[in-house]
């Protein structure tokens, strides 16, 4: 660890939170003016690079580099204007979160589109001409390139600031920022208004792309690894506060750099890897920042919201009539073993079953506990580790160690349900998101106890249960026995009053609810859940892995919920089926199954924005008014 070593990483730490700027930059205008949540703006990087590669190739490296660069980041703005002027202003009106969905579908449908147009290989692009070399730094060379880029976030920080202080367009937009209903009272275009900055901040993703073609090799992954680091920054710094995300840039790669510099330690005797904390030094500074400043940095509690989801229909008891027909799809799914082609029909349908409890666990929150959580797939995971590790480490047989795995999930619930009912909105979906980060790092390294990168193994189920059917039955009775709790929570006093505090914080405080308890029991029943289906899921696998609580898990969790509908109680099981259903016969049909499905779900969300279930909802009730008007 010796002091030039230390100022080489700090210099590399600059460089890198240049290039996490003019991404964060481009996400925190978007959601700014126009509230989405942009799951696509990872995509946008990523093809700001792979179009920069593709135009410095025809132009010539020699004399096309820098134009192919601004050409890119250009061309990638203008699709981010197309893609908000065809789907996204269609959708406006949506819930926020199916807008997210939206987005989300347009990450499979780009990532296969630069699958198709440049194939499954990494491409390297060539160094920048006059900036090819390196300088020396206290006896240590470091690349010119990467000096270049530590001037260039300052420089469009400032261009960006300049736009939004001393322009009209700029005025408008930080009016927008504020009061959006305002602005549009005051007569301005708000469609085009949204245009623009989404074009913006498209441009500006495909700028920090294009960047970072002489540095990093363009592949598959850029947009997933980047949007995770993206929000992380937005959030740090404040929603909406470009000066925020530039100092939350800094501050998490600097210390990035730090952790990197000090490698391996030993501290009272203990031998600490300060390298490997690298992968979750932003999730722990997002819950430090927001435990402590819950609006980020330098920013500010957002305006309301321009369109608020509807609350679900009042909750009534079932009817006979509802009550025969789940019966029927009770016997249905018992006898389905006893008709199935294969052992593999047998499999799936118990993935379904799983995937619809876990759906089922995050709409508990989510849907009458009004709290949005990007990290439910932590309690998951730590169901299905706790199942295995009872089971393998402790010697439990399978039966108490699938009863023990989501009581440890639970646990976890109670620690980091604490911290996050004290945030709301979009804050609270990142808490949730960091926190789940940390315990997938956790699991990730420890290599001696969770298996680290190899996962478990040999995690199978008992003798009787060896079977498919048997153990299919399990997952049905055990599935079936949670739904059917969920659903009596939510007729009980405490689910009225999840709702009241949902519906109005001071309302249901002043009637004597303690709405962050009430919150934090909810966490703590949905985690329980969610660690019931990831047991079922690892003695369904004989084996885990840290997958298993990683974002794309917890993604795929939120897609089921929205897919089904928000708003109904039946729309997370409508959804799980639906998008595990989907994405199993898309992925067996096809080598571009990410663009069906995303180009299925983009047209779901279209014909129905408020879910299949909760679509299907609004019909029949379409259909019995006029039934009900002709009655004398």
């Amino acid at each position: 660890m010796s002091f030039s070593g230390l100022i080489v990483q700090l210099l590399n730490g600059l460089a890198s939170a240049s290039s996490l700027f003019l991404v964060a930059a481009g996400l925190s205008l978007i959601f700014g003016v126009t509230r989405i949540v942009n799951f696509a703006h990872g995509s946008f990087f990523m093809l700001g690079t792979y179009l920069a590669y593709t135009l410095v190739d025809k132009l010539g490296a020699s004399v096309g580099f820098w134009p192919a660069l601004v050409l890119a980041a250009l061309a990638v703005g203008l699709l981010g204007a197309f893609i908000e002027f065809v789907l996204l202003r269609r959708i406006y009106k949506a819930p926020e979160l199916f807008q997210l969905l939206a987005t989300f579908a347009l990450v499979l449908v780009i990532k296969d589109a630069v699958l198709w147009l440049w194939g499954p290989d990494e491409l390297l692009g060539p160094r920048a001409p006059g900036l090819r070399g390196s300088v020396e730094i206290l006896g240590r060379q470091f690349p010119s390139y990467d000096l270049f880029l530590i001037v260039v976030g300052p420089l469009v920080l400032g261009a960006v600031w300049m736009l939004l202080t001393r322009t009209r367009f700029g005025t408008l937009v930080r009016a927008a920022t504020q009061d959006r209903e305002m602005v549009s009272a005051l007569g301005v275009n708000q469609a085009w208004l949204f245009t623009a900055v989404f074009a913006l901040g498209a441009a500006l993703a495909g700028l920090g792309g294009a960047l970072q073609l002489p540095r990093e090799p363009a592949h598959l992954e850029m947009d997933l690894n980047t949007i995770g680091a993206a929000f992380v920054v937005v959030v740090v710094g404040g929603m909406g506060s470009l000066p925020g995300a530039y100092l939350a840039a800094l501050l998490i790669s600097l210390i990035k750099a730090v952790c990197i510099w000090m490698g391996a330690v030993s501290v009272l005797g203990y031998p600490i890897n300060f390298s490997k904390a690298t992968l979750v030094v932003d999730f722990l500074v997002m819950a430090t920042v927001l435990i402590w400043r819950p609006w980020g940095l330098l920013g500010r509690p957002q305006a309301p919201s321009r369109h608020v989801g509807e609350p679900e229909a009042p909750l009534r008891r079932s009817g006979m009539a509802y009550k025969l027909a789940v019966g029927a799809l009770l016997l249905v799914l018992i006898a389905l073993p006893f008709f199935a082609r294969s052992s593999y029909t047998t499999v799936l349908a118990t993935d379904l079953l799983i995937a619809a409890l876990f759906a089922t666990s995050l709409h508990f929150i989510m849907g009458p506990g009004g709290m949005h959580s990007f990290g439910h797939a932590a309690y998951f995971g730590i169901g299905a580790y706790g199942a295995g590790l009872l089971m393998k480490a402790a010697g439990l047989p399978m039966e108490a160690a699938l009863v023990g795995g989501p009581l440890v999930a639970a646990i976890g619930a109670v620690a980091f349900g604490w911290f996050s009912v004290r945030l709301s909105g979009v804050y609270l979906a990142m808490l949730t998101l960091a926190l789940a980060q940390i315990a997938w790092a956790i699991t990730f390294q420890w290599d001696s106890f969770t298996g680290g990168s190899n996962g478990l193994t040999g995690v199978w189920p008992a003798a009787w249960l060896t079977d498919k059917s048997n153990y299919y039955w399990l997952a049905l009775a055990l599935v079936a026995l949670g739904t059917w709790w969920l659903r009596r929570v939510l007729f009980s006093p405490f689910g009225y009053a999840l709702r009241a505090g949902r519906d109005s914080v001071l309302r249901a405080d002043a009637i004597g609810i303690n709405v962050d308890r009430v919150q934090w029991v909810a966490f703590i029943v949905a985690g329980l859940m969610a660690g019931l289906a990831g047991s079922l899921f690892a003695f369904s696998k004989g084996s885990i892995s840290p997958e298993s609580m990683a974002v794309g898990k917890s993604i795929d969790g939120l897609v089921m919920v929205l897919l089904g509908g928000l708003h109904t109680l039946a729309g997370p099981v409508v959804g799980a089926v639906s998008f595990t259903w989907l994405q199993d016969a898309v992925a067996r049909n096809t080598d571009y199954w990410r663009a069906l499905l995303g180009g299925i779900i983009l047209m779901l969300v279209l014909l129905f924005p408020d879910g299949i279930a909760g679509g299907i909802h609004k019909l029949s009730k379409r259909w019995k008014k006029p039934e009900q008007e002709a009655k004398p």
